[in-house]
Protein backbone atom coordinates (compact mmCIF):
# COMPACT_ATOMS: atom_id res chain seq x y z
CA UNK A 1 0.00 0.00 0.00
CA UNK A 2 1.49 3.55 -0.85
CA UNK A 3 -1.07 5.60 1.38
CA UNK A 4 -0.84 5.91 5.56
CA UNK A 5 -4.86 5.58 4.87
CA UNK A 6 -6.27 1.96 5.60
CA UNK A 7 -9.92 1.10 4.84
CA UNK A 8 -11.99 -1.80 6.43
CA UNK A 9 -15.26 -3.26 7.18
CA UNK A 10 -15.64 -3.11 10.55
CA UNK A 11 -18.22 -0.96 12.61
CA UNK A 12 -16.90 2.79 12.32
CA UNK A 13 -14.45 2.31 9.37
CA UNK A 14 -14.93 3.14 5.58
CA UNK A 15 -16.15 0.55 3.39
CA UNK A 16 -13.23 -0.69 0.73
CA UNK A 17 -14.08 -0.08 -2.91
CA UNK A 18 -11.30 -1.27 -4.96
CA UNK A 19 -10.84 0.83 -8.55
CA UNK A 20 -8.86 -1.33 -10.64
CA UNK A 21 -7.14 0.82 -13.29
CA UNK A 22 -5.05 1.06 -17.07
CA UNK A 23 -4.78 1.62 -19.98
CA UNK A 24 -6.89 -0.48 -22.23
CA UNK A 25 -5.62 -4.21 -22.07
CA UNK A 26 -4.07 -3.96 -19.26
CA UNK A 27 -5.86 -7.02 -17.67
CA UNK A 28 -8.62 -4.90 -15.42
CA UNK A 29 -11.55 -6.62 -16.43
CA UNK A 30 -10.17 -10.37 -15.78
CA UNK A 31 -8.07 -8.61 -12.49
CA UNK A 32 -11.25 -6.98 -11.20
CA UNK A 33 -13.27 -10.26 -11.74
CA UNK A 34 -10.74 -12.41 -10.18
CA UNK A 35 -10.28 -10.14 -7.16
CA UNK A 36 -14.42 -10.15 -6.60
CA UNK A 37 -14.41 -13.88 -6.94
CA UNK A 38 -11.84 -14.34 -3.64
CA UNK A 39 -13.05 -11.53 -2.10
CA UNK A 40 -16.58 -12.24 -2.50
CA UNK A 41 -17.34 -8.37 -3.67
CA UNK A 42 -19.70 -7.30 -6.12
CA UNK A 43 -17.80 -6.39 -9.54
CA UNK A 44 -18.92 -3.41 -11.91
CA UNK A 45 -17.30 -3.43 -15.39
CA UNK A 46 -16.82 0.86 -15.66
CA UNK A 47 -17.16 0.17 -19.64
CA UNK A 48 -20.50 -0.58 -19.15
CA UNK A 49 -20.98 3.03 -17.56
CA UNK A 50 -19.99 4.83 -20.96
CA UNK A 51 -22.45 7.23 -22.77
CA UNK A 52 -23.09 5.52 -26.72
CA UNK A 53 -21.82 9.02 -27.57
CA UNK A 54 -18.48 7.88 -25.93
CA UNK A 55 -18.11 4.16 -27.18
CA UNK A 56 -19.29 5.42 -30.24
CA UNK A 57 -16.03 7.88 -30.69
CA UNK A 58 -14.16 5.11 -29.35
CA UNK A 59 -15.07 2.42 -31.67
CA UNK A 60 -14.57 5.12 -34.59
CA UNK A 61 -10.78 5.41 -33.09
CA UNK A 62 -11.20 8.77 -31.75
CA UNK A 63 -9.52 9.64 -28.59
CA UNK A 64 -12.17 10.56 -25.57
CA UNK A 65 -11.66 14.41 -24.19
CA UNK A 66 -12.15 15.05 -20.73
CA UNK A 67 -15.35 16.51 -21.31
CA UNK A 68 -15.85 13.31 -22.90
CA UNK A 69 -15.06 11.77 -19.43
CA UNK A 70 -16.59 13.52 -16.78
CA UNK A 71 -19.53 12.34 -17.04
CA UNK A 72 -18.59 8.95 -17.04
CA UNK A 73 -16.18 9.68 -14.51
CA UNK A 74 -19.54 10.91 -12.00
CA UNK A 75 -21.43 7.99 -13.05
CA UNK A 76 -18.78 5.54 -11.60
CA UNK A 77 -18.29 7.75 -8.30
CA UNK A 78 -21.95 7.43 -7.43
CA UNK A 79 -21.83 3.76 -7.71
CA UNK A 80 -19.06 4.01 -5.19
CA UNK A 81 -20.95 6.71 -3.06
CA UNK A 82 -23.83 3.61 -3.39
CA UNK A 83 -21.42 1.09 -2.59
CA UNK A 84 -20.02 2.36 0.78
CA UNK A 85 -24.15 3.81 1.34
CA UNK A 86 -25.08 0.24 2.06
CA UNK A 87 -21.76 -0.76 3.50
CA UNK A 88 -20.68 -3.25 0.71
CA UNK A 89 -17.28 -3.86 -0.58
CA UNK A 90 -17.08 -3.27 -4.18
CA UNK A 91 -14.53 -3.37 -7.30
CA UNK A 92 -14.82 -1.36 -10.11
CA UNK A 93 -12.71 -1.15 -13.19
CA UNK A 94 -11.79 2.60 -14.67
CA UNK A 95 -9.08 3.49 -16.66
CA UNK A 96 -8.68 6.64 -14.51
CA UNK A 97 -5.83 7.83 -15.97
CA UNK A 98 -5.22 11.72 -14.74
CA UNK A 99 -4.87 12.36 -11.07
CA UNK A 100 -7.79 14.67 -12.00
CA UNK A 101 -9.90 11.71 -12.99
CA UNK A 102 -8.84 9.76 -9.67
CA UNK A 103 -9.79 12.73 -7.46
CA UNK A 104 -13.60 12.47 -8.79
CA UNK A 105 -13.31 8.93 -7.34
CA UNK A 106 -11.39 9.76 -4.31
CA UNK A 107 -12.78 8.76 -1.12
CA UNK A 108 -12.02 7.37 2.02
CA UNK A 109 -11.73 3.50 1.68
CA UNK A 110 -11.09 4.08 -2.23
CA UNK A 111 -7.89 1.51 -3.06
CA UNK A 112 -6.75 2.37 -6.69
CA UNK A 113 -5.34 -0.97 -8.25
CA UNK A 114 -3.03 0.47 -11.19
CA UNK A 115 -1.99 -2.24 -13.97
CA UNK A 116 1.17 -1.19 -15.37
CA UNK A 117 3.13 -3.15 -17.67
CA UNK A 118 5.27 -2.66 -21.36
CA UNK A 119 3.53 -1.19 -24.18
CA UNK A 120 5.22 -4.28 -25.97
CA UNK A 121 3.34 -6.24 -23.81
CA UNK A 122 -0.42 -4.18 -23.77
CA UNK A 123 -0.06 -3.78 -27.73
CA UNK A 124 0.20 -7.65 -27.68
CA UNK A 125 -3.33 -8.66 -25.36
CA UNK A 126 -5.27 -5.62 -27.21
CA UNK A 127 -4.05 -7.95 -30.28
CA UNK A 128 -5.39 -11.02 -28.73
CA UNK A 129 -9.02 -10.02 -27.53
CA UNK A 130 -11.88 -9.78 -28.96
CA UNK A 131 -15.39 -8.32 -28.98
CA UNK A 132 -13.92 -4.89 -26.92
CA UNK A 133 -15.09 -1.56 -28.84
CA UNK A 134 -11.75 0.04 -27.97
CA UNK A 135 -9.09 -0.56 -30.86
CA UNK A 136 -5.57 -0.69 -30.19
CA UNK A 137 -5.02 2.18 -32.21
CA UNK A 138 -5.89 3.98 -29.55
CA UNK A 139 -3.50 2.79 -27.13
CA UNK A 140 -0.81 5.70 -27.70
CA UNK A 141 -3.19 8.32 -26.75
CA UNK A 142 -4.03 6.52 -23.98
CA UNK A 143 -0.31 6.03 -22.87
CA UNK A 144 0.31 9.99 -23.45
CA UNK A 145 -2.40 10.93 -21.29
CA UNK A 146 -1.61 8.43 -18.65
CA UNK A 147 0.04 9.62 -14.88
CA UNK A 148 0.82 7.12 -12.74
CA UNK A 149 -0.19 6.61 -9.40
CA UNK A 150 1.49 9.69 -6.95
CA UNK A 151 2.82 8.29 -3.19
CA UNK A 152 0.16 10.42 -1.56
CA UNK A 153 -2.75 8.23 -3.37
CA UNK A 154 -4.08 5.30 -1.77
CA UNK A 155 -2.98 2.58 -4.20
CA UNK A 156 -1.23 -0.96 -5.17
CA UNK A 157 0.80 -0.93 -8.21
CA UNK A 158 0.94 -4.26 -10.00
CA UNK A 159 2.57 -5.44 -13.40
CA UNK A 160 1.58 -7.40 -15.31
CA UNK A 161 3.24 -10.17 -17.41
CA UNK A 162 2.36 -13.30 -14.72
CA UNK A 163 -0.79 -14.86 -14.69
CA UNK A 164 -3.73 -13.11 -13.74
CA UNK A 165 -4.17 -15.49 -10.32
CA UNK A 166 -0.78 -14.58 -8.98
CA UNK A 167 -1.49 -10.41 -10.03
CA UNK A 168 -4.58 -11.09 -7.83
CA UNK A 169 -2.64 -12.82 -4.99
CA UNK A 170 -0.39 -9.67 -5.20
CA UNK A 171 -3.04 -7.28 -4.78
CA UNK A 172 -4.88 -9.38 -2.06
CA UNK A 173 -1.52 -9.41 0.11
CA UNK A 174 -1.25 -5.48 0.15
CA UNK A 175 -5.21 -5.07 1.09
CA UNK A 176 -5.47 -3.33 4.67
CA UNK A 177 -5.87 -5.40 7.60
CA UNK A 178 -9.67 -6.44 7.67
CA UNK A 179 -10.04 -5.90 3.76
Amino acid sequence: MRSGRSAGVERGRVTPVLVVMGVSGSGKSTVARLLAEKLGWDMLEGDDLHPETNVAKMASGTPLTDDDRWPWLHRIAAWIDTRQSARRPGIVTCSALKRSYRDVLRRDGVIFVHLTGSPEQIRDRIGHRAGHFMPASLLQSQLDTLEPLEPDENGIVVEIGRPPAEEVAEVIAQLPPGN
